[in-house]
């Protein structure tokens, strides 16, 4: 097929999927309705750790469930109405936290996140941007030995696969974290990650890298996709405007479930969604790394804007009303763990995190949709699995044979082939 590709979405994994296919020699135009990382790109905790091979759908999840259907958790809150109308995708999820393909999760995106971790060093230097980088990791608490004994799968998982980790006592939490509150008996300190200090300015600066090498940006609005003879067409949303190419690439999160309707794909896709808001530390108190506050259900991480402080899961539509309660929640179980001061935004921000039933993403080409492209359901690890996808999907656009090394994140496994 022909070389010319129009990626659609401009968050960190259509950027680094438009620079991998433009290195391979291909002629990419990236497409959004904004400026690049402007989406759920810009809200994350910005962490890049192996750690993150674990899904939320393990096979604890069934112990914890009678608690998190209480609806009441900082950790996970839902929409009746939402969740009712997606029973099919909940049991899907929750089936899919079974061991046998628990097991075969985890395997795969541990090695989506071998291969980011170091294209992400390799395109933050091209992109200039390594001094938004740390490598001092980040950590999970725990605020009983009760709840670090119920880590035990995920520590030992974390074992299985060589993820570096360190178990720290209280003192020696304090002692790494001075700032945090005397309130975690325990903690493991994952070593050998990274976090950076803007996710949204490591995403566009990512997007001016493919801008310098010939890549061209176009800002618009898809609303909707057709097949013309040999070539893919893309329709303007709110205009006559349109574009076509060889082959397209839908990399849109959250948003690819709508789009991908038009043309005849039924995405078994839910939405997690997810707050965050910045922070200041009273009297200047502050932290080397982010933090998982695992009982109290937030992430606390240095930014460059001030301390961010990101929520758990919000099961809801996409485009639902904000919510804010779940970020109220967390700030004041933050508030228990560290020293935070006053707000430093006006408003919550709201993102969107695509999940399909068995927390992996789909990287390959839609069935009986030549030309046709997937790199989405990336959940909550996109930043961590973003320049991983996109060394998948030029293996798979570009090369024989790679089709049986991916098979985990194959689009067959939801789309039906025939």
């Amino acid at each position: 097929m022909g070389k010319q590709v129009v990626v659609l979405g401009a968050g960190i994994v259509g950027v680094c999927c438009a620079l991998e296919l433009l290195r391979r020699g291909m002629s990419v135009t990236l497409v959004d309705r904004q400026e690049p990382g402007r989406e759920t790109s810009l809200g994350n905790a910005g962490v890049i750790a192996r750690s993150s091979l674990m899904p939320f759908n393990h096979p604890g999840l069934w112990a914890q469930l009678p608690r998190l259907l209480k609806n009441d958790t900082v950790q996970f809150r839902y929409r009746w109405n939402y969740l009712a109308k997606n029973l099919g995708w909940a049991t899907r999820f929750l089936l899919n936290a079974r061991p046998s393909v628990f097991r075969e999760t985890v395997a795969a995106l541990d090695g989506l996140i071998r291969v980011s971790a170091p294209e992400h060093l390799r395109l933050l230097g091209e992109a200039g941007a390594l001094h938004r980088l740390r490598d001092t990791g980040w950590m999970l608490l725990y605020r009983s030995e009760q709840a670090w004994n119920g880590s035990e799968l995920a520590r030992r998982t974390f074992a299985q696969y060589d993820v570096p980790a360190q178990a720290l006592n209280a003192a020696e939490v304090a002692e790494v974290e001075p700032a945090l509150s005397p309130i975690f008996p325990r903690a493991l300190w994952i070593q050998g990650s990274y976090s950076v200090d803007d996710p949204h300015e490591v995403t566009a600066a990512y997007a001016d890298l493919f801008r310098r090498r010939g890549g061209a940006f176009t800002q618009m609005a898809a609303g909707a996709i057709r097949r013309d003879g040999q070539r893919w067409t893309i329709q303007g949303g709110h205009d006559s405007a349109s574009l076509s190419a060889d082959r397209l690439v839908v990399a849109l999160g959250p948003w690819s479930k709508s789009l991908l309707k038009t043309a005849g794909i039924d995405l078994p896709l839910a939405f997690e969604r997810g707050y965050h808001m910045h922070y200041s530390g009273l009297e200047g108190a502050s932290l080397s790394r982010p933090v998982h506050d695992t009982g109290g259900g937030y992430v606390l991480s240095p930014m460059a804007r001030g301390l961010r402080l990101t929520t758990g899961v919000e099961l809801d539509a996409c485009e639902a009303p904000a919510r804010p309660e779940q970020l109220d929640l967390a700030e004041a179980r933050a508030r228990e763990a560290f020293p935070l001061d006053r707000r430093l935004d006006e408003h919550a921000w709201l993102g969107r995190r695509p999940t399909l039933p068995d927390s992996r993403p789909m990287i390959g080409q839609a069935p009986r949709h030549p030309g046709l492209w997937l790199a989405l359901g990336h959940q909550h690890i996109g930043f961590s699995t973003a320049p991983g996808t996109a060394r998948i999907l030029g293996e798979l656009m570009c090369e024989e044979g790679a089709t049986a090394r991916h098979r985990a994140f194959r689009p067959e496994r939801f789309l039906a082939s025939a």
